[in-house]
């Protein structure tokens, strides 16, 4: 694997960004061949709105070249938050920066005192998923395409 760039940053986001991280998030999910029907019906879920942002931890990755990636964790319990996004710009997926957002992503979630990350995820990031060391656990119904089963995945954060 090819490591992400040294001078990657990962920070809290505005809510100011909010623009830059929806549209962010509609070309990463592009990546992966989706129909220009299919990314309209996702539109709408994958809007970052400026509230969404600041009332939930939302941290982005960011290179001399501008925001190449960002994160969204939202607490479900004490004890439990969802991985609610994690998009990568297409040019930088492959090269370890999801990885380095998913590693924050568990030590924010940590730091909070979560045990459990839950996560659904596209069928394409599954091996992704799994990598990072997630296990799988079951299926739910896509929130924009009826009838449409994703993965879902659960990191166990007590054991490290």
């Amino acid at each position: 694997m090819v490591s992400p760039p040294a001078e990657v940053v990962i920070r809290r986001a505005t809510p100011a960004e909010a623009d830059l991280l929806s549209a962010l998030a509609q070309r990463s999910k592009a990546h992966w061949g989706y129909s220009a029907e299919f990314m309209e019906a996702c539109r709408s879920e994958l809007r970052y709105e400026a509230p969404r942002i600041a009332a939930n931890p939302v941290f982005v990755a960011e290179t001399v070249a501008g925001v190449a990636g960002f994160y969204s964790i939202q607490p479900l319990s004490p004890s439990t938050v969802e991985l609610d996004g994690l998009f990568v710009e297409p040019a930088s997926i492959g090269k370890g920066l999801g990885r380095r957002l998913v590693e924050h992503a568990r030590q924010t979630a940590v730091a909070a005192g979560a045990t459990i990350m839950i996560i659904q995820g596209d069928p394409n990031a599954a091996p992704f998923y799994l990598a990072m060391g997630a296990t799988p656990a079951g299926q739910c119904e896509s929130q924009s395409i009826p009838g449409r089963l994703l993965p879902m995945f659960q990191i166990d954060l007590a054991s490290g």
